[in-house]
């Protein structure tokens, strides 16, 4: 991985990040290694501190304990615990040395193209983590783990970039049919509509909040997106909208050093003050209390 500015990533964004730039690699937009190495590779202590990913990672923890840090939820960490972090999600890891356990590294463009697959990858706000504890749905993530990190490390010119796609794709495959615990949430039961609404919203929360804005790009009723967001996360298309734009305020206020106004105009809102209404509203804070809490937590 390179450092970088989040701003480098996206175009927009003062939250620092990394880029995916493996030192060593035999194929293009993937890598096997585990969090010991990962840690004596950023041994400046970024990985410690926040910042966001430009690509996908699975973390399978074996041994150790300790918790990871995703948009403002401690998840504890123990043998069996397996984390997913997605692209534009803001983190931050334990302490070197705590735990360890096989860690992949991937584009979105990397595994095989498959229907289901590309709405994983596309889901930009999926279960994060998993405790599987030592039964078999451990061992079998474990074994496919294991599949690719033996294809990966191959003697040079000798890896298969297919087989890597394809081991990663089942992987994929295997943890979003892994059950889950908590809220509702199956990207799937939305089917196509909910797919490609989720991805206009990734490219415009800044710009629009409006329903029918969506629902006209897209070319559906708000009725019918808002049926195929109760489906998949049981909230109404409002809801998941204003879910999105909460989300990335919350990020800009407790990880950057931008002034409310200007991150209530990155947000498309035309006045600071419906600004924080909005986010009060949503998050029960207003802005500044929520930026100061978050910092005085975190010192």
């Amino acid at each position: 991985m390179r450092h970088i500015a989040d701003g480098d990533r996206t175009g927009d964004g003062p939250i620092p990040g990394f880029g995916f730039n493996p030192p060593t690699a035999p194929v293009s937009g993937f890598e096997v290694t585990d969090l010991a190495a990962l840690h004596t590779r950023m041994a400046d202590g970024s990985l410690e501190r926040v910042h966001r990913v430009g690509f996908h990672t699975i973390t399978l923890i074996t041994d150790g304990s300790g918790e990871h840090t995703v948009d403002f939820v401690s998840y504890p960490c123990r043998p069996g615990t397996l984390l997913w972090i997605r692209p534009g999600q803001v983190q931050r890891f334990g302490r070197p040395g705590t735990m360890n356990g096989p860690h992949l590294l991937f584009t979105s463009a990397f595994p095989a193209h498959l229907t289901s697959t590309a709405r994983l990858l596309d889901e930009w706000h999926g279960p994060v983590c998993r405790q599987l504890g030592t039964d078999r749905d451990y061992a079998a993530v474990s074994t496919l783990l294991g599949q690719l990190r033996a294809e990966f490390t191959r003697r040079p010119g000798t890896v298969s970039p297919d087989i890597l796609q394809l081991e990663l794709a089942t992987l994929l495959l295997h943890i979003a049919r892994l059950p889950q615990h908590g809220a509702h949430t199956d990207p799937d039961a939305g089917g196509e509509i909910y797919a490609r609404f989720r991805a206009e919203l990734e490219r415009s929360y800044a710009a629009t909040r409006r329903a029918e804005d969506y629902a006209g790009h897209l070319g559906y009723t708000v009725r019918t997106l808002t049926r195929a967001c109760l489906a998949a996360t049981g909230h109404t298309v409002k809801q998941v909208i204003d879910t999105r734009v909460a989300l990335e305020a919350q990020r800009l206020l407790a990880h950057s050093d931008q002034p409310v106004a200007l991150i209530a105009r990155r947000l498309g809102f035309s006045e600071p003050t419906n600004f924080g209404k909005f986010f009060t509203r949503h998050t029960g804070t207003a802005p500044g209390d929520f930026r100061r809490g978050h910092r005085s937590s975190a010192s």
